[in-house]
């Protein structure tokens, strides 16, 4: 899952970046609309969260842009304002949801995950894939009904390519949905993480390569662990 994090408050923005990447979540900041507006245009978010009190705009007139662009995207509002006229004013303009500081962290997680799950209500919860079952409700990858454990950012690069099975996924696709913009296209991070990914799946299925690479395309799930 990928977030958008607006906040202009920098040990603020540090301690939420830390937090959420502990939990698996994919992050990008923006410390002003103008630069949360670009990245919005150029990358696709689950979720955002959005102070409204920002240097250069309000962040509800860069909510109201948000709407524009998207209207299922999922919007939690920070504020240090208490008024209730401007709880219902960004409420009424698309916001998911509206989190008054100071605000406590684990509160802050729980709307996160409450928001994320809603999507579950109009979609399937449970993906299959020839023996494979992909939990996203719960998180958890299944072969033949037993559970495969994998690691938070190995769930989430196979979940993506379970969900995409029907293409081709770039490095740079799964890089930047996985981690964010920033991420080195030269690190082989993805690539420790694709190995462990591959030598636990190989393992619960017998020996099987359903994660494959096509060379100079990317990477792609095949549920019955043909050849690329």
């Amino acid at each position: 899952m990928r977030i958008l994090l607006v906040e202009d408050e920098v040990q603020l923005v540090d301690a939420l970046e830390k937090g959420l990447k502990k939990d698996g979540y994919a992050i990008d900041s923006a410390y002003n609309g103008r630069d949360a507006s670009e990245l919005f245009s150029i990358n696709e978010y689950d979720l955002v969260v959005l102070d409204i009190n920002l240097p250069d705009e309000s962040g509800l007139n860069l909510l109201k842009q948000i709407r524009e662009k998207d209207t299922e995207v999922r919007v939690i509002i920070l504020s240090a304002n208490r008024s209730i006229d401007d709880r219902i004013q960004g409420l009424d303009l698309g916001a998911n949801d509206y989190l008054t500081k100071p605000f406590d962290f684990q509160e802050l997680k729980a709307r996160i995950r409450a928001l994320l799950r809603r999507d579950f209500n109009s979609k399937p919860t449970i993906l299959k894939q020839g023996d494979f079952s992909v939990d996203l409700a719960l998180h958890r990858v299944q072969f033949q009904d037993k559970d495969v454990p994998l690691t938070l950012k190995e769930y989430a690069i196979f979940s993506y390519l379970v969900r995409n099975s029907d293409r081709i996924i770039s490095s740079e696709e799964l890089l930047e949905h996985i981690w964010n913009e920033e991420a080195d296209p030269f690190s082989d991070v993805m690539r420790v993480h694709i190995y462990s990914l591959r030598k636990k799946l190989s393992s619960a299925t017998g020996g099987m390569t359903v994660i494959q690479t096509v060379k100079g395309s990317g990477y792609r799930f095949d549920a019955k662990g043909g050849n690329p």
